[in-house]
């Protein structure tokens, strides 16, 4: 089985440092935070956004997350929740952890009111077709460094959802970034409402290819007591057991019945389509954020399958194979990336090495 992975994972992944070879991606948490900050904290004079602080204290949690045996960190954050793509290269090419940057909105309630009822007449909220363009520009021609440029390119389209139950905005952010990712050829991965099923269905009705889908917060109460995780594997999208470390107090399962959750997909044939990351934010400006490190998932729950008896290849498979497979762009999407200044990419399909 391995040996065919390895044939589907070669190609190029979208890190912030340029294109890389997916093999080398190593290990990756594939829904992540790095710099998190709650729209507006920004301004507030009582929140510290000391760059170089902020540096260090990312540095020595991606190194520890390094030296556990972790290569690759995705911030699913999206476009307006802190992201900061020169900081997040001077943190690759100092702690040698490839870092891929997203593109994305949600959930409505941190929108703001431009997207919700932008400047028309009368105003309306933007339809999917909107969103998908404000997506597609970055993932075709770089995130949106704002008011100075454009710099590297999304390697990833992400979208929330209200927990209580996806909205109408919601489900125009979610056809935005399925039509963005079946476009350009960049993955989607969103938090689904309160119908992990449902939101699938609604991004799949885009056409989309399910393999290219990942449908995350599978861990949270609601999606693994209405066993949502078996349906929307057999269906060929991803699971995403993103919340590792988190428990009921949080609305999700304990990591003991992750472990079962993840046997459970084993057991019925779905090794390729499981991803675990634990949604862990780096720094967290104006909220509150989970207390859980980035080498959390390596040096505390893998250990935990393996007693559950989790083979070696199995968990290669979970951590490597398969996050390295669906965030490989697919080169047959219609639209390309195009080179840009002055952060231009010489050659797409060079990878560049760290």
């Amino acid at each position: 089985m391995l040996d065919s992975l390895q044939e589907k994972n070669t190609g190029v992944v979208r890190t912030v440092l340029g294109p890389v070879s997916t093999e080398d991606l190593g290990v990756v948490l594939i829904n992540e935070s790095l710099l998190s900050v709650y729209p507006g904290a920004e301004l507030a004079p009582e929140i510290n956004m000391d760059k170089s602080e902020i540096f260090e204290v990312l540095k020595q949690k991606l190194n520890d997350f390094r030296r556990q045996g972790g290569k690759t960190i995705v911030d699913a954050s999206g476009m307006f929740h802190g992201r900061d793509v020169w900081l997040y290269q001077s943190l690759s090419k100092a702690t040698g952890v490839h870092i891929i940057v997203t593109t994305g909105l949600g959930p409505e309630k941190l929108l703001g009111g431009y997207f919700l009822t932008p400047q028309t007449n009368p105003p309306t909220p933007w339809p999917a077709e909107k969103f998908a363009g404000l997506f597609t520009k970055e993932v075709v021609e770089g995130v949106v460094v704002p008011r100075v440029e454009r710099s590297t390119a999304a390697g990833l389209v992400v979208s929330i959802a209200s927990t209580e139950g996806i909205t109408n905005e919601e489900k125009s952010l979610f056809r935005g970034s399925a039509i963005t990712a079946r476009d350009t050829g960049v993955a989607v991965a969103v938090q689904h409402g309160a119908d992990a099923v449902a939101d699938l269905e609604l991004l799949l009705a885009e056409g989309i290819d399910a393999s290219r889908v990942i449908i995350g917060s599978i861990d949270r109460q609601g999606a693994v007591a209405s066993k949502s995780a078996i349906e929307i594997a057999s269906r060929g999208a991803y699971v995403a057991i993103d919340h590792i470390g988190w428990g009921s107090e949080d609305g999700y399962v304990s990591d003991a019945e992750r472990v079962k959750l993840v046997i459970e997909l084993l057991e019925a044939g779905f090794v390729e389509r499981i991803l675990l990351s634990t949604s862990a934010v780096g720094i967290a400006k104006g909220h509150e954020a989970k207390d859980l490190a980035y080498d959390y998932l390596l040096s505390t729950f893998v250990p935990l399958l393996r007693k559950a008896g989790v083979t070696d290849e199995q968990v290669r498979t979970l951590l490597e194979e398969n996050p390295q497979r669906v965030l490989t762009v697919d080169e047959s999407a219609e639209l390309k990336i195009k080179e840009f200044s002055p952060t231009a990419w010489k050659d797409l399909f060079s990878p560049v090495d760290h």
